[in-house]
């Protein structure tokens, strides 16, 4: 997250919150997988934290490489595989689940070159201007297939909230996707960063979506 230290933790410390407070309200386990994003959400920002916290600091350089990991694979690789499986999960509706089944497989192409790219490429974080900037040491442009990656992350991570039939996905859906235009207009060198500050915030509507859903189930019974 920009800005700094106290920043990333304090939003550990919410979205830690918001989390234990969401899978609380969980009473059916498909709903499992859903509630727990505003968790992945609370180790992404404890690891920029750390980030923050070792940044220059000698003989810190290590915890540093791990915090940068651990932020990329949440971000990079979990992320465009959650969202699909976890919307999948709750969707009850034929059709909608044969197109979640397949941004699924589109979430898997995404979280696959992410990750070759990561190990490949020597993925490292750069702080400058109250930012964090993710990055390679590859110069080369992007080309086909790096396009054809971002895309798949984009696909996978945005389109399943708009395709299910939950309450309150399609809003959620919107808003993240508001959220990356704004990111990569004004933050486009911090998007990773930026994005996922923006996404985590935003994920707080999940506590209210399941919240929603745990209310109607009590009045039900």
């Amino acid at each position: 997250m920009c800005f700094s230290a106290g920043a990333s933790i304090t939003a550990g410390v919410l979205l830690t919150v918001v989390g234990t407070e969401t899978l609380r309200k969980v009473h059916k386990p498909e709903q499992i997988a859903f509630a727990s994003i505003p968790v992945v959400f609370a180790f992404q920002q404890f690891s920029e934290g750390a980030i923050w916290l070792t940044n220059g600091k000698p003989g810190l350089e290590s915890i540093q490489a791990v915090a940068t990991t651990v932020f990329l694979i949440m971000a990079q690789v979990i992320w465009p595989l959650l969202v699909p499986i976890a919307v999948l999960l709750m969707e009850h509706h034929k059709i909608r689940k044969r197109i979640l089944y397949v941004l699924c497989g589109v979430g898997a192409v995404a979280a696959a070159y992410y990750a070759y790219s990561m190990i490949a490429f020597n993925a490292y974080a750069k702080i400058s201007n109250l930012h964090i900037e993710y990055k390679t040491r590859i110069q080369a442009p992007l080309g086909i297939v790096g396009m054809a990656g971002i895309a798949s992350y984009l696909i996978a991570t945005l389109v399943p909230f708009v395709v299910s039939s939950v309450k309150r996905t399609f809003i959620l859906g919107i808003i993240i996707g508001l959220s990356f235009i704004v990111s990569i207009i004004f933050f486009r060198l911090y998007l990773t960063s930026v994005w996922c500050f923006f996404a985590a915030v935003i994920s707080f509507l999940i506590y209210y979506t399941i919240r929603s859903s745990h209310r109607k189930f009590n009045q039900k019974a």
